[in-house]
């Protein structure tokens, strides 16, 4: 199945609607039903104004934060409309990708988009 992968980038400290905002893009996802997303701290990075974000020791509330989403077109069409009604300004990247999934618990018709939920 053909579809996209979309990583939103932010910092831990960065708030919407009285959450985080990585964790507000994740229970944003449940609500659209979209397939799963996940949260990764990062380590350090820097924006596009060239400021240094860091975890530190003492302080982790600029620490980098990615969210990630496999999605099929009409799943991210859905997102960006709904993250289009949002009062923020979130970086994102956005890249065509196959995806599925493998094994021999996948759909064998071809159609690896869904698990098997048979057991054998």
């Amino acid at each position: 199945m053909q579809g996209y992968l979309v990583i939103f980038f932010t910092q831990q400290n960065r708030q919407h609607h009285g959450h985080m905002l990585g964790d507000w893009l994740i229970k944003l996802a449940k609500e659209l039903g979209l397939r799963g997303a996940t949260l990764s701290a990062g380590i350090e990075g820097f924006g596009h104004i060239g400021k240094l974000h860091s975890a530190c020791f003492f302080e982790l509330a600029d620490q980098p934060i990615e969210v990630r989403l496999a999605v099929t077109a009409d799943e991210c069409n859905r997102l960006f409309a709904r993250l289009e009604q949002e009062d923020i300004a979130l970086f994102y990247i956005k890249t065509p990708i196959e995806l599925g999934f493998a094994g021999k618990q996948a759909v064998p018709s071809g159609n690896s988009a869904e698990p098997r939920t048979d057991q054998e």
